[in-house]
């Protein structure tokens, strides 16, 4: 038997899992790590704590599982996106990576928007000049930091960082370069323009390969601290929702996911590259050479559900406590309790501000309808319905730019939920699914990395080899029209609460 690793590099911690060729856990083992918030809207990582968990968390794997290391034919990574790690000429990091989530820079945004253009920036980055990409904080620390960007030799992404303390290489690779705003999406490459209007020397960057391309291999320290063997190589990989949508076998025309985390995305798979002009959602490089995807996001998905929980059901929490159960599980049995509609109540989901398709972080959360009939349970119902309206409007603007998105599968903690994948179904007009491995991003690189290790010809029939379907949850034909209404009514409230969302956060 054969086996390949996944390395999972997420904000909160790494999760490493050892696959068979089959995709069956071997072995899986997370170590967590601190994220640093010296002022407010900051957000940094230490790359040295990627490192150490990388390797600590492949050499656990392979102690529990009593697997030979050169039974081991290849390794996948996936990461958060997004991230800025600076080395010197010594591969010495610079500073603390400035992470996905940080936004301080929308004055480098403004400063992107004016060099480029916006037009061209959407032609050839498929996205308009976010705080969340790689290219503004490369530009914030030029601006602000400038005795460090003269010191600066290299530019990589938070797993590339970890492939090349495991390799020795500088490479990235299509998906997760996507997010950086310095690649040419439609071309697969660096845009010379966009790096010359930025000022941006291409010779920091990264070698960019496809997703299942080798990138290099395990060097002999890298080896020895992992608990493995020299020369084992190490794909390209794959940003995390790229990897997860490997994962997921969503690797074909017609093929999507719905994830419901702490945000909520709606992941679509295209064979033909399309942009949408207004910046609605995301068109990145997917894992699958020569294909792309379309992204929507939802700011406040399992956010919003959480946020009641924490403040709202402690009587819910004590009571699943005493039963051994979660309290998510109390709170979906008190939803099915509430009609579709929650007796007339209805929940925009909008805590963090909103992504898609609104593009505004000044929208905020609103109970609309609220009157004194209403339960608890209503307004549980409401939120998990307005968080499941915003992944249908994600879907809107994907059926809007003709991509076709008929087979959904359903992820991350929310699609657990049957009645959160029964709203959905619902919603959607079509069937939603699930598959049986829970491992996501991990099991998409492991694929990745078969397909890189010649166990498996390409991805799509690797994942038909690998990925097992789970439970499907149909649409309800009488719900349908029900949610329609209600739908329907949730999409008029926002262009009537634009600009007092304006209005309160100038307050």
């Amino acid at each position: 038997m054969r086996y390949v690793i996944g390395i999972d590099l997420g904000t909160s911690g790494t999760k490493t899992v050892l696959f068979d060729e089959t995709g069956q856990v071997i072995a899986s083992h997370t170590i967590e790590y601190p994220l640093y918030q010296p002022q407010n809207g900051y957000a940094e990582q230490e790359p040295a704590d990627w490192r150490e968990a990388a390797f600590d968390t492949v050499r656990a794997v392979m102690d529990k599982s009593g697997i030979a290391p050169a039974d081991v034919k290849a390794i996948g990574l996936s990461g958060q996106m997004h991230g800025l790690v600076m080395l010197d000429a010594e591969n010495r990091v610079l500073r603390r990576s400035i992470i996905w989530c940080d936004q301080r820079t929308a004055a480098e945004c403004a400063e992107i928007t004016e060099k480029v253009g916006a037009d061209r920036l959407m032609a050839i980055t498929a996205n308009p000049a976010l705080t969340g990409f790689t290219a503004s904080k490369i530009l914030w620390v030029r601006n602000h930091e400038p005795d460090i960007y003269a010191k600066c030799r290299h530019i990589l992404l938070p797993k590339d960082y970890v492939r090349f303390c495991l390799t020795g290489e500088y490479a990235t690779e299509v998906s997760d370069a996507s997010g950086m705003q310095l690649l040419d999406i439609p071309g697969r490459c660096w845009s010379d323009e966009v790096l010359e209007k930025l000022g941006i020397d291409k010779a920091m960057l990264a070698k960019v390969y496809e997703s299942p391309e080798i990138t290099g291999e395990l060097t002999r320290e890298a080896a020895e601290r992992c608990g493995l063997i020299p020369g084992i190589p190490v794909v390209g990989g794959a940003g995390d929702n790229a990897a997860a949508a490997v994962g997921t076998g969503v690797v074909r025309d017609g093929k999507a996911f719905t994830t419901i985390g702490t945000s909520g995305v709606v992941f679509a798979h295209t064979s033909d590259i399309t942009i949408d002009p207004k910046g609605r959602v995301h068109t990145f490089c997917c894992a699958v050479p020569g294909a792309w995807h379309i992204m929507g996001v939802t700011q406040g998905a399992g956010l919003s559900l959480k946020w009641f929980r924490d403040n709202f059901c402690a009587s819910e929490k004590e009571t699943a406590a005493l039963m051994g159960v979660d309290p998510y599980y109390l709170m979906d049995k008190a939803v099915q309790e509430s009609p579709i509609g929650a007796n007339r109540l209805l929940y925009l989901p909008y805590l963090m501000g909103e992504r898609t398709p609104h593009l505004n972080p000044d929208a905020r959360g609103v109970f609309f309808g609220l009157s004194a009939m209403h339960t608890k349970r209503d307004m549980l119902r409401a939120v998990m319905e307005g968080v499941t309206y915003s992944l249908r409007d994600c879907v809107e603007v994907c059926r809007e730019m003709g991509v076709n998105v008929s087979d959904m599968m359903a992820c991350g903690g929310g699609g657990t939920s049957p009645v959160w994948r029964q709203m959905l179904a619902d919603l959607y007009g079509g069937p939603v699914g699930t598959v049986a491995s829970k491992e996501g991003p991990a099991l998409g690189v492991a694929i990745l990395a078969m397909v890189g290790a010649g166990i498996y010809p390409s991805v799509p029939e690797a994942c038909d080899a690998v990925i097992r379907q789970g439970t499907v949850q149909e649409p309800i034909a009488e719900n349908i029209p029900a949610y329609e209404t209600y739908y329907r009514l949730y999409t008029k409230l926002y262009p009537a609460m634009r600009e007092q969302f304006k209005a309160l956060a100038a307050l």
